[in-house]
């Protein structure tokens, strides 16, 4: 018996190894296709259709979206979503739109802060809603993974004609903030 536990372990070991090493190079090749860098004047826009996105039609709640990020500039962020919506006084989130960087957590119901009429990324009858999440420290340069779960990340293979949302997830922004 103590030899079937054994050489079951010890296949178990070799799987889990070798397919560490094919999500390595499949993490590399992600790395590579949806990595985002900061801009000049140090904010970073993640845009839905650049990023990795998981997406489950039996609990939307759980829908992901991935990027990675290069930070050159360490500091505080202020993070805004943007949605295009048709309703600019109810965005229609069921849920809470989590954040996470690095394990830092930000999680909020998002309400219209802003609209931006004739917005270039959305069309008619779209409006464009920008909504405060939170603020962020990241304290270190390098690179970070950003997930974002939310009911309103629809991947860009659902295409808008055969999906009438009322509203959908576009970007995250993070913006430094002044002292």
């Amino acid at each position: 018996m103590k030899k079937i536990k054994l050489t079951l372990a010890m296949i178990a070991g070799t799987a889990l190894l070798f397919s560490c090493n094919n999500a390595q190079t499949n993490n590399n090749e992600n790395l590579s296709r949806n990595k985002v860098t900061q801009q000049e004047d140090g904010s970073i826009t993640l845009s839905v259709k650049k990023a990795e996105c998981y997406r489950d039609e039996d609990d939307p709640s759980t829908n992901t979206a991935e990027w990675h990020i290069e930070v050159s500039k360490s500091g505080r962020f202020e993070i805004w979503l943007s949605s295009a919506t048709i309703d600019t006084t109810d965005l229609g989130y069921e849920n809470k739109v989590l954040l996470n960087i690095n394990n830092n957590v930000l999680e909020t119901k998002p309400v219209a802060n802003k609209i931006v009429k004739n917005a270039f990324e959305v069309a008619p009858p779209y409006f464009r809603a920008d909504s405060f999440m939170g603020v962020m420290y990241i304290q270190d340069t390098g690179q970070y993974l950003v997930q974002v779960i939310s009911d309103k990340i629809l991947p860009e293979d659902i295409r808008e004609d055969t999906v009438k949302e009322k509203t959908r997830l576009l970007s995250v922004t993070l913006t430094p903030t002044k002292r």
